[in-house]
């Protein structure tokens, strides 16, 4: 039986390596690295790797700290490749983990700010329609009422506290106008409930002849159809002359040839007959 070699995967990375090797490439410098590319947790100093981007732990910390041996894929993935350009690589640590986790703490806020907003879909508005297309809405002598009681209320030519120079009360032109309204509105109520409720007694008598003339209209519709019915009835019942099914769902209704049809009905029963007498 043929055999293949396993697949060489990446090894697990020690957190603390027995080397004496150091890289001779200048020392990564942590005070220029980025928050978020470094953690100097007590017990799990790891930084991004500036060759391969890679989270690598710092070993030798108390003495020369550096990055570990490292890979340039995860643990365990097949087709490991060596980080040479960065394992074993010195790291000059010139800030506090206090600081460098306060630095952390006040940029998430900021983050959080630039972050992209859900987009909602903008209403589609109606255009508006043409001047000689808006209907004013009708008024009532109720709410002209009530208009010229706030304008009362509110101004103080109304209230009879505005003079000219010789001491004479000064008119109100807007109150006026608004009394003009209410009046001349209030004259014409009775008129206007009036058509009101004759267009309403129309409708509903409309609505009542309609109703009582459904039925006679749809029995008319039934008489008017009715024959064309009971034609298209009688045609469908009748069949023409050599248009006799023969077959149903290919299995024949009739023997094409009825005398040899008949031989092998009394074939059939001879050995019938003789099969029962032997038993």
């Amino acid at each position: 039986m043929i055999t293949t070699p396993a697949m060489p995967k990446a090894s697990k990375r020690r957190r603390k390596t027995r080397t004496s090797n150091v890289n001779h490439r200048p020392p990564v410098i942590a005070s220029q690295l980025k928050v978020t590319e470094i953690d100097l947790t007590p017990g799990k100093e790891h930084l991004v790797c500036p060759d391969c981007s890679t989270w690598v732990p710092i070993t030798g910390l108390l003495g020369t700290p550096k990055l570990v041996p490292h890979h340039t894929g995860r643990a365990k993935t097949a087709e490991p490749r060596r980080c040479t350009a960065g394992s074993n690589r010195q790291v000059t640590i010139d800030v506090q983990a206090d600081a460098l986790r306060t630095r952390l703490i006040e940029g998430a806020p900021t983050a959080a700010s630039r972050r992209a907003t859900k987009v909602l879909p903008k209403p589609k508005a109606k255009p508006a329609p043409a001047a000689s297309q808006v209907k004013p809405a009708p008024l009532s002598a109720e709410q002209v009422r009530r208009v010229f009681r706030q304008h009362q209320q509110q101004c103080l030519a109304c209230k009879g506290e505005v003079k000219n120079r010789d001491g004479q009360l000064l008119p109100c032109p807007d109150g006026e106008r608004l009394a003009v309204t209410f009046l001349r509105l209030h004259r014409q109520e009775p008129k206007r409930q009036a058509v009101r409720e004759f267009f309403a007694r129309e409708r509903r008598r409309f609505d009542r002849q309609y109703a009582e003339a459904a039925p006679a209209k749809r029995a008319s519709e039934w008489a008017a159809v009715l024959p064309k019915v009971k034609d298209a009835d009688t045609r469908r019942s009748q069949v023409p002359v050599g248009a006799r099914p023969t077959e149903a769902r290919g299995v024949p209704l009739a023997p094409g040839d009825e005398e040899a049809f008949d031989q092998r009905q009394t074939e059939l029963g001879r050995r019938y007959a003789a099969s029962t007498a032997a038993a």
